[in-house]
């Protein structure tokens, strides 16, 4: 390897902390250029509420090779798939907590790529989180294609059986029971990792632990490999900021505008053409119907809209906007909308002794990993999908972890010139 293409190294770990998700990107760009992480194949660790695995859906696929173009056409929601296009990203794994379900769990391979007849950057995953958003397409239309495998896990915070079962139907614990955050078998585990033992017994074979989902990553991660290691602090605690923004009835409302309707399992290539075609015309139809509504909401273009297949609720949706606000911002309620297919934007607000658990159980699982190369992180808190009364004591606990186990921290502040809120829909998601 000569002196061009060696591997540089920090004399820290570098810590870099936004507010808003999609800015790590410029970071992780300056982390290539120097030749800290390299140009092809990094893997990405990140711990997240939400999978912020959509693609910018009009963005031409070619956008990726012009950084700073990139870098203004992303969002919170949207950009891992990019960097998996341009080639330097091709392992993820998605640590998400167990309120998170926008993804069955597992290990996924699939394909992303330019698609050739809109050349925008689209994917071979038959998964609902990105046939909602209508991103599929089959392998036969992708150009300059890219594997991605993706190993997606919840078991990090791993609940008892009991807890599970003791859960209400909103995913929030009933009433007088605390759910168990960590492992049952912790104690064995942290023996286990303590000794910094990577190879488990049969005993711990069980996908539904900790210990097997640390066998995994340590499986793929090797002293060698260079990672990222992502840390959204709504993985802690996370709202669904359009819940407070909208009434209950609304809300149900945009579910119904929203909804979408899945294919059935086992669905052939026509039948999944078919289904990502009919919701391309749906998120087409409401994006017209409320950029018209921003112009003129009178009850001529309310009826006309309110008269098309699907979309009879939408006249109720807008008096009870107008009753409440006579100038609704019928762009947020697009965006809002976006979110309500077929699994809403998680929502669960934790207690001090949820976030504590949390923090414990990542605690472990880094332990059993190599040191990433350099570790982003994002506040998410303007946008209010980590609570901002708890964002400041969580950054602070999760960089105390991080000290803890990787020694002295390069930590850098990036959000101080974020000063406004955006409510950004989280992934048609996420």
């Amino acid at each position: 390897m000569n002196s061009l293409t060696r591997k540089r190294l920090y004399d820290k770990l570098p810590v870099w902390i936004v507010e808003d998700h999609h800015h790590v990107v410029h970071h992780i760009y300056r982390a290539i250029a120097s030749r800290h992480l390299p140009l092809n194949n990094i893997r990405l660790v990140h711990l997240d509420s939400h999978p912020d695995l959509l693609i910018p859906v009009n963005m031409p696929a070619d956008t990726v090779f012009d950084k700073e173009k990139l870098l203004s056409e992303l969002s919170i929601e949207n950009w891992i798939m990019p960097m998996v296009y341009a080639g330097h990203l091709s392992y993820m794994v998605w640590l998400h907590p167990y309120w998170s379900q926008q993804i069955s769990e597992g290990e996924h391979t699939f394909n992303v790529g330019r698609d050739s007849s809109t050349t925008t950057i689209r994917l071979t995953s038959t998964e609902n989180y990105f046939l909602s958003d209508g991103l599929y397409v089959c392998d036969e239309l992708l150009e300059n294609s890219k594997r991605l495998r993706l190993n997606i896990r919840d078991s990090v915070t791993h609940l008892s059986k009991k807890a599970r079962t003791d859960l209400s139907e909103d995913g929030e614990p009933s009433s007088g029971t605390t759910p168990t955050l960590l492992p049952t078998e912790d104690s064995d585990l942290q023996r286990k990792l303590s000794s910094n033992c990577t190879d488990f017994g049969a005993e711990d074979k069980n996908e539904g632990s900790t210990s097997y989902v640390v066998g995994r990553l340590a499986t793929f991660l090797s002293e060698t490999d260079s990672y990222v290691l992502d840390i959204d602090l709504d993985f802690f605690s996370c709202k669904n900021p359009f819940k407070e923004i909208y009434t209950q009835e609304e809300y149900s409302i945009l579910k119904k505008l929203y909804y979408f309707r899945e294919p059935r399992m086992g669905a052939d290539q026509a039948e999944l053409e078919e289904c990502v075609d009919r919701r391309i015309h749906q998120l087409e139809d409401l994006e017209a119907a409320f950029a018209d509504l921003l112009e003129d909401d009178g009850e001529q273009t309310v009826t006309r809209w309110a008269s098309k297949p699907g979309m009879s609720s939408l006249a109720q949706l807008v008096s009870s906007l107008k009753a409440r606000n006579p100038s609704p911002d019928y762009e947020m309620v697009h965006q809002a909308g976006l979110t309500c297919d077929s699994v809403e934007l998680p929502h669960h607000i934790s207690t001090e002794e949820e976030i504590d658990g949390l923090i414990s159980a990542v605690q472990l699982v880094l332990k059993a990993l190599p040191m990433p190369t350099l570790v982003t992180m994002s506040r998410s808190s303007l946008d209010e999908y980590c609570p901002a009364e708890q964002v400041d004591s969580v950054q602070s606990r999760v960089l105390d972890v991080l000290e803890a186990l990787y020694g002295d921290l390069d930590v850098h502040k990036d959000y101080k010139s974020n000063l406004a809120p955006a409510h950004t829909a989280k992934g048609t998601e996420s």
